[in-house]
C-alpha cells in the first residue's frame, strides 16, 4: 500500500482526498502556488511544497514541479484530482518515468480517450452507440460549415480534447456558425492546447447520464451504477444526483454494460466516467442513448455514487494503484437510497454569474449533529479563506442522501438553507430555487432546465424585496437622525455610508443596494418599519433569505465623474485578462454587438454595446490585464 502521497491539484479535490488519506494512514504532500499560500489544502496536508506563482500555467500545470515535489518529499505516489494534469497522458508517463506511482489509469488509456473525435470511432468498433455528427480532419471553416449543414441545425460544436464544458457551443442556424466556430476554437486553444473540433447533433429533449466504472491491473471492469447530471449551465454540470429518476432495469442494465465495453476497450484501469446524451423525448431507452465522451480520471460529482454503493472511491483508487484488485465483484454491488450533490461557485446569479473573489468573512453550513449523517459537505474553503481570480470559483459541493428522491431533495434544501456565506456572493439561492422547482421535484429534467427557468431561478425574490425596503426605509430613518447629531460616529452608518442624499433638503433619501437597486424614501411618510436582518462586518445593513443575500453600501451621488454602464462605459467586471477586441476608436456599433471578450476564472465574459453607438475611448488592448470597475471602453449614442 502506498505509504506517502502527494496531491496534484488545489481546492475541494485536494481536501477530499486528504481526507480518505488519513483514514487509511496514508501521508499526504499538498502542492500551492502564491494565491494557495494560505488555503485550506495547504494547511491540511501533512506537508506543503511551493511550486511557483499564482497563474496555474506556472504552478499547478507545470509538471516537472509537481514530479520534483514528490521526490523532495519522499512520495511515493501522485494523485492529479480532476482539472488541471489529471488526464494529460504526458504527465501520466513522466510519473511513471519518474519511478513514482501513477494513481490513474494508465497513459495509453488516457491518449485513447482523450481526443473525442478517436474515442468515438473506438467506441463505434467496440459496439457502443454514438451521436451522429462529423469526426473528420479536414478542420476548415468552409468543410466544417458543410458538415454543419448536412446534419441539420441545431449543431454542437465541440472541441475534441478536455471537458468540463470548456470549448462547446451549440449553434441554432447557419449564420451563426463561423463566429460560435472561432469562440470555440479559441477556448479549447486556451483551456487545452488544441483547437481540433467535432460536430454533433443536438438532441432536442437531452438528459445527461454517465456510468460510473472501476478497472484494475488484474483484468476485472466493474460499473457502479449511473448518474443523471442534467442541469447544467453552458454545459457545467450543476446539480447531479445517482441513480438516474426514470431509469428502468431494463436500460440500466443495457447502459452500464455498454460502459464496461467502453472501458474494456481501452484497459482501463481505476476510476472513470463513460458519458452518454439520451433522449428522453418519450423517457429513457436503452435505443436513444449515445456515448459522448469518456474522463479518465475521477469526477466532481463522485459523492453521489459513493453514497448510494457504500464505496470510497479515492480509497479504490489508491487500492488499485498500489497493485491490489478491485475490492467488490459486480454482482456485490448495488443501488441503497438516493443522492443529490449542488456545486456551490462564488458567483453572482443575479449579474449574470459573474465570479465573485475576496475574503469570505461569515462561513456556516454545520448542521446539528443529529442530522448529520443526511449531509455532506466537500469544501475547498473556510471561514477567513480567500477566493481569488485565478481558478474556477467552486467553493464545493453539498451533497444530501435519501431514503429516495424526495426524502433527498428535502434534505439538499434543508443544507442549502443552513449555509450563509457573505460577503462574497454564491449560487446558494439559484440551488435553492433549483432544486425546490417543481419540475425538478417531478423528475422533468433535460439539459436546458435552467436555461428554460432562468428568470425565475435568478429573479429577486418577493420575500427578500420586501426586507429590502424595510431595511431601505431603517436606514433612511437613520439619516433622518443624522442630520440633528453632532457626532455621526454612533450611528449605525459609522463604518460605512452606504446611503446618498439626492437633495439639499432631507425630506428624501435614495439609498442604494449592492445590487444597483435604488429605493427612493419619502422621510415623511415612507418611513414604516425595522430592519429585518442586521449583520456583522463593514456594511451598514443586509439582508439575508433562503442563501440570498443583498446588501447596502456606499455609492458615489451622481455628478462626481464616476462612470456607469448607463453612461456608456463598459466596465470590467472582475478582475481578467482582455482576450479579444472586436472595435477601435470611431466605429460605430449597434445594441448587443460584442467589443471585446475578457477571460476571468476559466470563463470567456463577453461585453457588448449597451445601445447604438459610436466607440469614443478605447482602453483594452488583447492580452491586457484589467481590474474590477476599470473602464475598458466607452460607447456614446448616436443623436
Amino acid at each position: 500500500m502506498i505509504s506517502k502521497l502527494l496531491i496534484a491539484n488545489r481546492g475541494e479535490i485536494a481536501c477530499r482526498i486528504m481526507q480518505t488519506a488519513r483514514e487509511m494512514g496514508v501521508a499526504t504532500v499538498a502542492v500551492y502556488s502564491d494565491a494557495d499560500a494560505k488555503a485550506l489544502h495547504t494547511r491540511s496536508a501533512d506537508e506543503a511544497v511551493h511550486i511557483g506563482p499564482s497563474p496555474a500555467a506556472e504552478s499547478y500545470l507545470v509538471g516537472e514541479k509537481i514530479i520534483a515535489a514528490a521526490k523532495e518529499t519522499g512520495a511515493e505516489a501522485i494523485h492529479p484530482g480532476y482539472g488541471f494534469l489529471s488526464e494529460n497522458a504526458d504527465f501520466a508517463q513522466a510519473v511513471i518515468d519518474a519511478g513514482l506511482i501513477w494513481v490513474g489509469p494508465k497513459p495509453e488509456s488516457i491518449r485513447a480517450m482523450g481526443l473525442k473525435d478517436a474515442a468515438k470511432e473506438r467506441m463505434i468498433a467496440a459496439g457502443v452507440p454514438v451521436t451522429p455528427g462529423y469526426l473528420g480532419a479536414d478542420q476548415s471553416v468552409e468543410r466544417l460549415s458543410k458538415e454543419a449543414d448536412a446534419i441539420g441545425y441545431p449543431v454542437l460544436i465541440k472541441a475534441v480534447a478536455g471537458g468540463g464544458g470548456k470549448g462547446m457551443r451549440k449553434v441554432d442556424a447557419a449564420e451563426n456558425f463561423a463566429a460560435d466556430l472561432e469562440s470555440c476554437q479559441r477556448e479549447a486553444k486556451a483551456s487545452f492546447g488544441n483547437d481540433e473540433v467535432l460536430l454533433e447533433k443536438w438532441i432536442t429533449s437531452p438528459r445527461h447520464v454517465e456510468v460510473q466504472v472501476f478497472g484494475d491491473s488484474h483484468g476485472n471492469v466493474v460499473h457502479l451504477f449511473e448518474r443523471d447530471c442534467s442541469l447544467q449551465r453552458r454545459h457545467q454540470k450543476v446539480i447531479e444526483e445517482a441513480p438516474a429518476p426514470g431509469m428502468d432495469e431494463a436500460t440500466r442494465e443495457e447502459i452500464c454494460a455498454a460502459a464496461v465495453r467502453a472501458a474494456k476497450a481501452v484497459d482501463y484501469e481505476g476510476a472513470g466516467t463513460i458519458e452518454f446524451i439520451a433522449d428522453a423525448s418519450e423517457g429513457l431507452r436503452a435505443d436513444r442513448i449515445f456515448f459522448m465522451e469518456m474522463n479518465t480520471r475521477l469526477q466532481v460529482e463522485h459523492p453521489v455514487t459513493e453514497e448510494i454503493t457504500g464505496v470510497d472511491l479515492v480509497e479504490w483508487q489508491l487500492r488499485v494503484a498500489s497493485g491490489e484488485p478491485i475490492p467488490l465483484k459486480q454482482e456485490e454491488l448495488s443501488i441503497n437510497g438516493h443522492a443529490i450533490e449542488a456545486r456551490l461557485y462564488a458567483e453572482d446569479p443575479a449579474k449574470g454569474f459573474l465570479p465573485s473573489i475576496g475574503r469570505i468573512d461569515h462561513f456556516i453550513t454545520t448542521a446539528p449533529f443529529e442530522d448529520y449523517w443526511t449531509f455532506r459537505y466537500d469544501f475547498g474553503y473556510d471561514y477567513e479563506d480567500t477566493v481569488t481570480p485565478h481558478y474556477d470559483p467552486m467553493i464545493g459541493k453539498v451533497i444530501a442522501m435519501g431514503g429516495d428522491r424526495n426524502e433527498a431533495i428535502s434534505q439538499l434544501l434543508t443544507a442549502l438553507e443552513r449555509a450563509e456565506i457573505y460577503p462574497l456572493k454564491t449560487n446558494l439561492p439559484f440551488l435553492i430555487r433549483a432544486a425546490d422547482h417543481e419540475d425538478f421535484r417531478a423528475a422533468k429534467l433535460d439539459t436546458a432546465f435552467i436555461e428554460r427557468h432562468l428568470t425565475a431561478l435568478t429573479e429577486f425574490s418577493t420575500p427578500l424585496r420586501e426586507m429590502a425596503i424595510s431595511v431601505a426605509d431603517d436606514i433612511a430613518f437613520e439619516i433622518q437622525q443624522l442630520s440633528q447629531l453632532d457626532k455621526p460616529a454612533d450611528s449605525l452608518l459609522r463604518n460605512t455610508i452606504g446611503w446618498r442624499l439626492n437633495s439639499k433638503k432631507r425630506n428624501r433619501v435614495i439609498v442604494e443596494d449592492d445590487r444597483g437597486n435604488t429605493y427612493d424614501i419619502d422621510l415623511d411618510n415612507d418611513i414604516q418599519s425595522e430592519v429585518a436582518y442586521r449583520g456583522a462586518g463593514p456594511y451598514p445593513a443586509q439582508v439575508l433569505h433562503r442563501g440570498e443575500l443583498v446588501q447596502f453600501k456606499h455609492h458615489e451621488p451622481r455628478g462626481t465623474g464616476a462612470a456607469s454602464a448607463a453612461d456608456g462605459a463598459i466596465i470590467a467586471p472582475m478582475p481578467g485578462k482582455v482576450i479579444a477586441v472586436d472595435v477601435t476608436e470611431g466605429q460605430t456599433v449597434k445594441a448587443g454587438d460584442r467589443l471585446m471578450v475578457l477571460e476571468a476564472m476559466k470563463m470567456e465574459h463577453a461585453l457588448t454595446a449597451p445601445f447604438d453607438g459610436t466607440v469614443t475611448e478605447l482602453d483594452a488592448s488583447e492580452g491586457g490585464q484589467v481590474q474590477v470597475e476599470a473602464v475598458l471602453c466607452v460607447v456614446e449614442p448616436i443623436e
